[in-house]
């Protein structure tokens, strides 16, 4: 059996994500998208609603398990018995991310793999910070997202009120 491992911090998870985890769940037994509980970046969501909102999302699909985890990222799939890392790419700015981030792996566990999947061309503009910014300026994003994932922004946005700092502006203010 080979297990993997897709990794992000899916704040919040977005249809990009969502192509990618069932795309990886058709190659391989079983996928453990695993939501990151610290990343060094601003998060809209905490890290128990974030993993509701994935587990709600990726329920329908029997081969996909939703956990939290902190750490390493190969540590964790160390642990739990994944043979491969899972990452989508989606433009070539991500590829050079991705591509030191898994020379960087390889040197911590030889004994992980990585599997990039390209996203689908519909989703090559979707990001989580999209999201978030053209969720908190009143955007149309329902597309992007599940119902349940665009019920939390909505919600999360008006309870938030102007205090908004959470969302990095990037070019759709502009």
């Amino acid at each position: 059996m080979v297990r993997a491992l897709f990794p992000g911090t899916f704040d919040p998870i977005h249809n990009g994500h969502i192509d990618i985890a069932t795309r990886a769940a058709k190659i391989f037994d079983e996928v453990v998208v695993a939501v990151y509980d610290r990343p060094l970046k601003n998060l809209l969501f905490p890290p128990e609603e974030r993993l509701l909102l994935t587990k709600a999302t990726l329920s329908h699909i029997e081969n996909i398990k939703v956990v939290g985890y902190s750490g390493l990222t190969v540590a964790f799939a160390q642990k739990i018995g994944a043979k491969v890392i899972v990452r989508g790419l989606r433009v070539i700015s991500d590829f050079e991310h991705e591509f030191r981030m898994a020379l960087a792996n390889k040197h911590l566990a030889p004994d992980i793999e990585m599997a990039a999947l390209i996203t689908n061309e519909q989703y090559t503009f979707l990001s989580s910070s999209t999201v978030r910014e053209i969720a908190s300026l009143g955007g149309d994003y329902s597309r992007m997202v599940p119902k349940i994932v665009k019920e939390a922004l909505g919600k999360r946005f008006l309870d938030l009120g102007e205090d908004q700092n959470v969302v990095q502006p990037t070019y759709l203010r502009d």
